[in-house]
């Protein structure tokens, strides 16, 4: 699935959309260069999923949990993870295949570690097209 957004208040709608459909145990994978809006689609996913607290990429700390949803919010950034072993430490497997939504950016830096089953959200810039345009992407994987 292909979605077209011109401004940034609708990458946030899509991501309220996302994160009403989210399902335990869901896991979104998200993929995009600096400043293509991965933080403003994960904000509307919090929201989707009925958090009201402020919700930011979590670079320096790896993994940021959110509880008071309906579900468990468990937002990563691997950006600056050196090697997948270092996911182990943290426990990647007990958010993953927990009980709540798991949200990855950056997911394209841990691939070999991935589960099978996700959603990939490619985000996408085209200036030709404006400043604020974002073709998204939205690939199921079972």
């Amino acid at each position: 699935m292909i979605i077209e957004t011109n401004m940034w208040q609708e990458t946030f709608q899509l991501g309220q959309q996302l994160g009403r459909e989210a399902n335990p145990g869901d896991v979104y994978t998200l993929i995009g260069d600096l400043g293509v809006g991965k933080t403003v689609l994960t904000q509307g996913i919090a929201d989707g999923l009925g958090i009201t607290e402020p919700v930011n990429s979590p670079t320096f700390t790896i993994v940021q949990e959110y509880e008071e949803g309906r579900m468990p919010f468990y937002h990563f950034d691997v950006y600056r993870i050196g090697d997948v072993e270092e996911m182990e430490e943290i426990g990647y497997e007990d958010y993953v295949y927990g009980d709540g939504l798991t949200m990855i950016e950056w997911a394209n830096l841990i691939e070999e570690i991935l589960p099978a089953k996700r959603k990939e959200i490619r985000i996408e810039k085209d200036l030709e097209k404006g400043f604020d345009y974002r073709r998204i992407t939205i690939t199921d994987y079972a």
